[in-house]
């Protein structure tokens, strides 16, 4: 029976390697052989496990000083707990049925273990995993929400086998090595005597079944890619960076578990007029010197459509009208967010001589009581001046 692999070697690192270089090592196996990046590749779903429990290991000093001096014996998670005790270890328990040492509840006792361990059943249903995709859609489809088809690849059930892995007319069989729990337990001579622990099965690579005659279709995976097309119902009301979450739309599950979920993050492109603020839009109309200082009615953009609003007499520039309901419609809640229109007063350009006489004119016939900022202005002027005398001595 194949022996575990050295977590040094498995890392592709030396026994000095520092903190850093196991973190850097780590990093790069486990990108490699991501269950994401390499779908329904048993190898390489073996391959992750191993990078993993290495890590686990290497990167607790702790754990890496034990492997360090004993080896797998030392940091193995996987040793059952013994019942009983011996006076010559101060009441440990660990000795298994055949006399021989379980290393395992030894350190369960040294270093606070859980006592007795239970082992998931490798042919019980799970869960498929998550698929994750991207959605780009305009800012007023974000506002008023949107039906969009998109097509995602994803592994679904075999319908040759329905799941099985086995050919048509054939089923898998119980392992005969580990009676279909997917581990089997070994005893090792050691220094310190018969030492037990469990392993996964190699004969049925730990999934506690064999199949001596593969679906042709899915080659005993039990699923197969295929590309499915999605209707996605996207919200009114939702944000930029928000995640979709489409139930039972992601990955079939194994064993005949559920499906995993669709997730999918909007991004909402940017709108040449409005802007989003919370539920809230802003949007800035330019007016007229005129129509501020006289009062207008003026059309205002909302993503309803076009609105009439009256500009009062005397508006200044920036300020900020609200337009109430006129916003995003809530998530998950009633009503919506404002509408805020910042006001921009244009200064005429490129005057004509008649014009420049009007305005000429029309500013002959204004003081500072027409202007409130420079009537405030002036008196505050004013005091400084005489504050100021009053300093200097004059």
């Amino acid at each position: 029976m194949a022996e575990k692999r050295d977590y040094y070697e498995v890392l592709g690192l030396n026994k000095n390697a520092t903190e850093a270089e196991i973190k850097a090592a780590y990093r790069k196996m486990a990108k490699k052989y991501h269950p994401d990046l390499n779908p329904d590749d048993p190898e390489a779903e073996a391959k992750f496990k191993e990078v993993n429990e290495a890590n686990d290991v290497l990167s607790d000093p702790e754990k890496k000083a034990r492997y360090d001096q004993f080896g797998h014996a030392g940091v193995d998670p996987s040793y059952g707990a013994g019942a009983g005790g011996y006076g010559g270890y101060g009441g440990f328990g660990g000795f298994s049925a055949d006399g021989g040492i379980d290393l395992g509840d030894i350190f369960d006792s040294i270093f606070g273990g859980g006592g007795a361990r239970t082992r998931a059943n490798p042919n019980a249903p799970r869960k498929g995993s998550d698929i994750a995709i991207n959605l780009d859609i305009s800012f007023m489809e974000a506002c008023k929400g949107v039906s969009h088809d998109v097509e995602i690849n994803r592994a679904e059930t075999c319908d040759s086998c329905h799941g099985s892995g086995a050919k048509a007319g054939t089923s898998p069989k119980t392992c005969p090595d580990c009676h279909g729990s997917g581990y089997v337990r070994v005893t090792q001579r050691t220094m310190l005597g018969s030492m037990s622990s469990q392993r996964p099965c190699t004969r049925c690579g730990g999934k506690g079944s064999i199949i001596d005659e593969p679906c042709p279709s899915c080659g005993g995976n039990g699923r197969v890619q295929k590309r499915k097309k999605v209707t996605l119902n996207v919200p009114a009301g939702i944000d930029d960076g928000q995640i979709l979450t489409v139930r039972g739309e992601g990955n079939a599950g194994a064993n005949g578990g559920a499906k995993g979920d669709l997730n999918v993050r909007i991004t909402v492109r940017k709108d040449p007029l409005f802007e989003r603020r919370g539920f809230d839009i802003w949007v800035e109309l330019p007016i007229t010197y005129t129509q501020a200082a006289l009062g207008a009615e003026v059309t205002v953009p909302t993503i309803d459509g076009n609105v009439t609003y009256r500009i009062p007499e005397g508006t200044q520039p920036g300020d900020v009208l609200r337009l109430r309901g006129k916003g995003v419609q809530r998530l998950q809640r009633d009503g919506r967010g404002d509408m805020m229109v910042r006001v921009i007063i244009e200064v005429p350009k490129r005057l004509n001589k008649q014009q420049r006489e009007l305005l000429q004119k029309l500013d002959e016939q204004m003081n500072e009581k027409n202007f409130e900022k420079k009537e405030s202005f002036a008196d505050k002027l004013k005091k400084f001046g005489e504050e100021f005398k009053k300093n200097i001595g004059m």
